[in-house]
């Protein structure tokens, strides 16, 4: 990259921070940290930052719930989610809630720049013909549907193995084997 672009991390995981700093201050970008929802939203403000990642856990926050305020805060930013946890649900909320892009952790060095710099408009369209193209394995497709129900049951186990007719142990152990993605 020519230029200098300023970047925000806002992750509670300071190491993984600190590896994502020299990353991306090797390609060119200013990077600053934040390791808690309250710092990242200041240092979002004070900083005007033209690029954020932002973790979906943080702590015992939740990195979606923010969404709104940064791109309140950064209406031109883009604003890109990493998790561990992904899911077809969260993937969803968080671009309704106002993210740009959605990548699961670990994330290569390839990808996220690739994320980063790529045409949002044109991003979002390879992202749907991708998912079109790749065909999910009944595992998955059993994980996302449970993913579903508890996310409609509020995140109760009890309530949305009731729902799915299984029992609720059984629930927790399916919970506990995520499938891969295809």
């Amino acid at each position: 990259m020519t230029n200098v672009q300023q970047l925000l991390i806002i992750e509670d995981d300071v190491t993984f921070a600190a590896t994502l700093t020299r990353r991306l201050e090797r390609q060119g970008f200013t990077v600053q940290s934040a390791h808690t929802t309250e710092d990242g939203l200041t240092a979002a403000m004070e900083q005007n930052p033209q690029y954020v990642l932002l973790d979906m856990k943080i702590g015992s926050d939740n990195g979606i719930q923010i969404l709104p305020q940064l791109r309140a805060s950064l209406p031109n930013a883009k604003i890109i989610l990493l998790t561990g946890y992904a899911s077809i649900a969260t993937a969803v909320d968080a671009i309704k809630a106002g993210a740009d892009d959605y990548l699961t952790k670990p994330v290569d060095s390839t990808s996220l720049i690739n994320a980063l710099i790529a045409d949002t408009a044109i991003n979002k369209q390879s992202s749907t013909q991708q998912t079109i193209q790749t065909r999910m394995s009944p595992a998955r497709l059993e994980w996302e549907h449970i993913q579903q129900a508890l996310k409609a049951n509020n995140g109760n186990i009890s309530a949305t193995a009731r729902e799915l007719g299984m029992h609720r142990r059984t629930l927790q152990r399916k919970l506990a084997k995520k499938p891969h993605m295809n």
